[in-house]
């Protein structure tokens, strides 16, 4: 029963996914992309977990970790370049 849950909400996930991604690439504006694409990385970090549970194992915590952290850091970057046009400043010598 538990199993048949999970799988529900893989499916559920990817639908998800597949939605948010359709959101990326017909996205009116450019901060409807950046929250589609947070939307891909949530969504991807709970269908790994659920995959996890699944499988029984433990394998798959630290790749929920390292994407958790590079969504965040995607996330941030794409704001910045969204709001100021550069990602990386630089100082002038003026």
């Amino acid at each position: 029963m538990i199993e048949n849950i999970l799988l529900l909400a893989l499916a559920l996930f990817s639908v998800s996914i597949a939605l948010s991604l359709y959101r990326v690439i017909r996205g009116p504006s450019m901060p409807d992309r950046a929250i589609a694409l947070d939307t891909i990385g949530v969504n991807l970090l709970s269908a790994i977990a659920i995959v996890s549970i699944v499988l029984k194992t433990k394998a798959y915590l630290e790749a929920i970790l390292i994407l958790g952290i590079l969504a965040f850091i995607g996330t941030i970057a794409f704001t910045k370049y969204i709001e100021r046009g550069v990602i990386v400043e630089r100082k002038s010598n003026d």
